[in-house]
């Protein structure tokens, strides 16, 4: 291999937003943020959990608390007999 030509190979830390972090190495320059890590991924963990950062499922659920649910009732009245 030539010297000189391969960009710098250092420890960087992993942060990720649940607050999980964890030393790894890569060309990258300074701390690596993440959203979703393997100790806070659904698939990882075995539970559902929304990860959100920007607050929207947070202002969509707010937004939507009070509307009705429409009625499952059929249309139309009575049930028809059967022949």
């Amino acid at each position: 291999m030539k010297p000189g030509i391969h960009p710098a190979y250092n420890e960087i830390k992993v942060i990720c937003a649940c607050g999980n972090s964890f030393p790894t190495r890569s060309t990258h320059k300074g701390d690596l943020r993440v959203e979703i890590c393997a100790y806070c991924h659904p698939f990882f963990t075995g539970r559902q959990k929304l990860v959100d950062t920007e607050g929207r499922v947070d202002r969509f659920q707010k937004k939507y608390a009070n509307v009705a649910k429409p009625s499952r009732t059929k249309k139309g009245g009575e049930a028809r007999p059967s022949a």
